[in-house]
């Protein structure tokens, strides 16, 4: 598994998501509630940027149709999304935020 910095730890605010591009694989990366997540930007019903929409209680909404991912498995929580969205592994070394989206083989 190859993990990649994406931004520092002070460069994500609580609650507001940091899209970056892994790879071609666009990512958004929350921090909330002390932790650090990182799950596919595109929204699984709408193939639209999750980044640009709001977050609560570890949920990611999809700003143009209102469905919310769970930020720890990419599970929608409502109608009108039913697929989930990948999620991918974080690692915190000092003050960098590593991603990796890569697939062990």
């Amino acid at each position: 598994m190859a993990f990649v910095r994406v931004c520092g730890l002070d460069e994500l605010e609580e609650d507001t998501p940091k899209r970056v591009e892994l790879d071609g694989t666009p990512v958004s990366v929350v921090r909330t509630g002390g932790e650090v997540f990182a799950i596919n930007d595109i929204c699984s019903h709408a193939n639209v940027s999750l980044s640009e929409g709001e977050v609560e209680d570890c949920m990611i909404e999809c700003w143009l149709h209102g469905s919310s991912f769970d930020l720890r498995t990419g599970k929608p929580s409502g109608l009108p999304a039913t697929r989930p969205v990948p999620v991918y592994p974080v690692k915190i070394e000092g003050d960098d935020v590593l991603v990796s989206v890569t697939q062990e083989s």
